[in-house]
C-alpha cells in the first residue's frame, strides 16, 4: 500500500511572509492527519525560509500523540550550522529521530530540489551519513533521478529506500514521449524492489498525474506532496484536498 505524506513547507512559507504565527504548521498537520494523511514531511533549509528549526521540534513533539503517523525530514546532510540558529541538518535529525530521513542534494540557493544524487560518484560522501541514520534507527531514503543504472549502488550503501524525483515525469505528463519517461521510473522501481530497496516518490505530483504514476508503479511505498496540495487547498479547502489526494493514492478507499 502506498501512503500519502504531506509536505508542510508551503504552509510555513505563507506564515513567514509576515511576522505572525498564522497559518499554524501544527494546525495544518492536525487537519491533514484528521483528513487521512499518513505522514508529515518537512524540508528545513539552512536559511529557514519556510520550515524553521523550531517547527521541526514542535512537530516532533506534536506527533508523539500520533505514533502511527510517519515523520519524514528531508534535507542535505552536508549542510552544517548557521548563525541564524540552524544547527546543521544531521544534528537536527539526530535530535529529533524521525521515522524517516530523506537525503537530498539541494544547494541552499536553489528554489526547490531539482535533481537526485549520483550514487556512484557520491558513495563516499553518503556512506557516513547513512551509517549515522542506521545507528539512530532512522529509516534512510535517498533522492534519486529515475536512472536504473544508479540503483545497483544502493544496497552496498545500506540505503533503505530511494525517493524518485518525479519532476521530469510531471513536466512531460500528457505530452508526446511521456510513456518513455514513465518507463524509466518503472524500470528503476523494478530493479530497486528486486534488490530489496523500497521506493518513495515526490516532486510536482498532483491530482492529474498522480493516478497514472500510482498505477504504473505498484511497488510504491510513499508519495510526498506539498506544493500541489496547498495550491489545491486554496480552492477546495485543506480537508477536502487531503481526501482527494488520499483517494488518488489509494483508490480502493473511496472518496
Amino acid at each position: 500500500m502506498t501512503i500519502l505524506s504531506v509536505n508542510l513547507n508551503k504552509v510555513a512559507l505563507l506564515r513567514n511572509s509576515r511576522e505572525t504565527t498564522i497559518p499554524s504548521v501544527i494546525a495544518a498537520a492536525a487537519t491533514c492527519i484528521e483528513a487521512g494523511a499518513q505522514g508529515i514531511t518537512v524540508h528545513p533549509r539552512p536559511d529557514q525560509r519556510h520550515i524553521r528549526v523550531s517547527d521541526v521540534y514542535d512537530l516532533s513533539e506534536f506527533l508523539k500523540d500520533y505514533p502511527d503517523i510517519e515523520f519524514n525530514i528531508e534535507g542535505n546532510p552536508l549542510e552544517g550550522p548557521r548563525d541564524n540558529g540552524y544547527p546543521g541538518f544531521m544534528r537536527l535529525v539526530e535530535d529529533v529521530r524521525p521515522h524517516q530521513c530523506t537525503l537530498v542534494p539541494d544547494d541552499p540557493n536553489q528554489l526547490t530540489s531539482d535533481h537526485g544524487w549520483d550514487l556512484q560518484g557520491n558513495s563516499n560522501v553518503l556512506a557516513p551519513f547513512l551509517a549515522d541514520l542506521e545507528h539512530w534507527a532512522v529509516r534512510s531514503s535517498v533522492f534519486l533521478d529515475a536512472d536504473p543504472k544508479q540503483v545497483a549502488y544502493a544496497p552496498h550503501l545500506g540505503i533503505d529506500r530511494l525517493e524518485l524525483y518525479t519532476g521530469p515525469f510531471a513536466d512531460r505528463f500528457g505530452q508526446p514521449g511521456d510513456a518513455d519517461v514513465l518507463n524509466d521510473y518503472i524500470e528503476t522501481a523494478r530493479i530497486a524492489t528486486e534488490l530489496g530497496i523500497g521506493i518513495n516518490a515526490g516532486h510536482d505530483l498532483n491530482l492529474n498525474n498522480l493516478p497514472t504514476f500510482i498505477r504504473a508503479i505498484p511497488e510504491l511505498k510513499e508519495v510526498s506532496i506539498g506544493h500541489a496540495i496547498i495550491a489545491d487547498a486554496l480552492w477546495l479547502g485543506l480537508e477536502e484536498t487531503i481526501h482527494r489526494y488520499r483517494h488518488a493514492v489509494q483508490p480502493e478507499i473511496g472518496v
